[in-house]
């Protein structure tokens, strides 16, 4: 391989890692800091106090959730970018509308992805081929984004994960007595965890996808009517 190729290679790959960065920067203008899933309400309940209790938390959603619902469907999502199937893409957008068990859920995926959507547009990032959903949720469009950035299937999936405990320790710092070195120390704990919620969401047939997250509905359905609230429900 020549000097000129090798270089060549490298800048698609740096090109690819920087897209999947601003993809997955909390400054992006999407709003996804407004919102907690669920994990605003755990602390009014007393389910999630402390560092420990926290890590325990996420560590639950990260197995029981993403690894389950999310991070599979990015990887299906991208197989169907890929053969340029807009059939599969809306059953998967629908699938993942089907997953969310309460209101606060479905409007957090939703909005975000009418945000993301506006903001691939002014990017002229859309496609022009008629295969994509309109409206589309989240994760599609971060699956869809991901791919014409380039970014590998896997690498989008892990980009997603760390996306979602970025904003869900966001949250803690901000509603709950946890410092950011605190934040970061979980950090440390959970990467491994979640490397391997990637390594399980690629293991898994079609018909064993499914969140098992009734803590979280039940959390997300009382903070709709919590009396004090920091994020959007």
């Amino acid at each position: 391989m020549s000097i000129r190729t090798t270089m060549a290679t490298e800048s698609r790959g740096d090109l690819a890692l920087l897209g999947l960065l601003q993809l997955v920067s909390p400054a992006l203008p999407i709003g996804a800091f407004a919102f907690s899933q669920g994990l605003e309400s755990a602390f009014e309940l007393g389910w999630v106090s402390d560092e420990e209790s926290l890590a325990e938390w996420l560590a639950g959603v990260l197995d029981d959730g993403l690894a389950r619902c999310e991070l599979p469907v990015i990887a299906r999502l991208y197989e169907a970018f890929t053969q340029r199937d807009g059939e599969s893409v809306a059953e998967w957008d629908a699938w993942l509308a089907a997953t969310r068990e309460t209101a606060e859920l479905a409007a957090e995926d939703a909005r975000l992805g009418a945000s993301l959507g506006r903001l691939l547009g002014s990017l002229a990032l859309l496609p022009e081929e008629e295969w994509l959903p309109h409206p589309a949720g989240y994760v599609t469009l971060f699956a869809y984004t991901a791919f014409t950035r380039g970014v590998s299937s896997r690498q989008a999936m892990l980009g997603f994960g760390w996306a979602w405990l970025e904003n869900q320790l966001a949250v803690a710092c901000k509603a709950l007595p946890l410092g950011h070195t605190a934040a970061q120390r979980l950090i440390e704990r959970l990467r491994p965890a979640l490397s391997s919620a990637v390594d399980e969401a690629l293991s898994l047939d079609d018909g064993e996808l499914g969140p098992a997250l009734p803590g979280v509905a039940l959390a997300s359905a009382l903070h709709e009517t919590q009396y004090s609230r920091l994020f959007r429900s």
